[in-house]
């Protein structure tokens, strides 16, 4: 039996597995970190914290389709690790988003600042809101 790969167009045996642009995890510290059992009960908390839904969808900010988004969370690290792992575990630095925020905020599309205001359980979303409108925030990060 064929199928069609996902990864390189090409047809291939049903059990053939295809290696063609795969990434290549596991090598840096902060890859090692992701695989503890300390993130795992850290990303859990923090979920719960938000309730298990994305801030900036509650926001109704950057192309949010649904408000009450409770699909396909993860926890975001505002300050990456790459750049500084000391701050992995810290609350003020992690924020619950959907896949598409969480693509958005990786690629700084979506500012730090943002997300350091979303953190605040009592957040004024339409000040947020406005903010972004008028783009206040630095194009640069």
């Amino acid at each position: 039996m064929l199928k069609s790969c996902s990864r390189c167009g090409m047809i291939h045996d049903f059990n053939h597995n295809c290696y063609k642009n795969r990434q290549v995890r596991g090598a840096s510290n902060a890859d090692k970190f992701r695989t503890t059992y300390k993130w795992h009960k850290k990303s859990e908390e923090i979920r719960e914290r938000d309730s298990h839904l994305c801030r900036v969808c509650l926001a109704n900010i950057f192309n949010t389709n649904t408000i009450y988004n409770f699909d396909k969370l993860e926890v975001h690290h505002i300050i990456p690790l790459e750049e500084d792992i000391n701050k992995a575990l810290d609350d003020d630095n992690l924020i619950t988003l959907c896949c598409y925020h969480h693509k958005l905020a990786d690629n700084k599309i979506i500012p730090r600042n943002i997300l350091h205001k979303l953190l605040d359980r009592n957040c004024d979303f339409k000040e947020i809101q406005k903010e972004v409108k008028e783009n206040k925030y630095p194009p640069t990060f």
